[in-house]
């Protein structure tokens, strides 16, 4: 059994916008219609009838973690990006 990260959203016509992920197992390729259906059924467990109408955007498969980290932040010593300015408006009367 590999473990998925699934993405959903709910129509845009709904009161109640929900967005998120949540994981899953499945032992199906990715990408494939019985993957699809292992997340589908999977997000209607954990969420109930409200995920009726949720849609699943995309599924990708679960990175492994990596325990050199210890927890540590990390940071990052490059300098900013320059911001881009905009052209001057021309305007021709």
């Amino acid at each position: 059994m590999q473990t998925y990260i699934a993405h959903y959203s709910s129509p845009a016509a709904s009161d109640a916008r929900a967005k998120g992920l949540f994981e899953f197992e499945s032992s199906s390729r990715a990408g494939s219609k019985a993957n699809l259906h292992d997340a589908r059924i999977r997000m209607l467990e954990l969420y109930g009838k409200d995920a009726v109408s949720w849609n699943i955007v995309k599924v990708e498969r679960k990175k492994a973690t990596n325990e050199a980290c210890n927890e540590q932040l990390e940071l990052d010593f490059r300098a900013p990006k320059q911001e881009r300015k905009r052209a001057k408006r021309k305007e021709w009367w």
